[in-house]
């Protein structure tokens, strides 16, 4: 079980824990939303629970919920631009059985 980052969102993270002075990684996960059923959840990760399992990927440590793991289990994280206005993370899910046209959901 791995979930992972390319060195191009590594370094995204990495500047914008650095902006953020309590978090301690990145938090990831699902929702239930758009037209195939799941889109993911970034957030700030403040804090570690009992209920998280946390992966480190290029120094930046990944903390996922238990219940996600089924979801995510082989994630790989990227952070791209397209243009000067258009940037953003592009997730990479081997989990993934389609995703919706605008890349926003996925089903499993």
């Amino acid at each position: 079980m791995a979930i992972t980052l390319t060195e191009a969102a590594a370094k995204h993270v990495t500047a914008m824990l650095a902006r953020h002075g309590n978090s301690i990684g990145l938090r990831i996960g699902t929702k239930k939303s758009g037209c195939n059923g799941f889109a993911y959840v970034v957030d700030y990760a403040e804090q570690i629970t009992d209920t998280d399992r946390v992966f480190e990927s290029l120094g930046v440590q990944i903390v996922i919920d238990n219940s996600q793991l089924d979801y995510l289990d082989g994630l790989e994280i990227d952070f791209v631009r397209s243009s000067l206005l258009n940037e953003g993370f592009e997730f990479r899910n081997p989990q993934a059985k389609e995703r919706c046209g605008c890349g926003e959901s996925f089903s499993i």
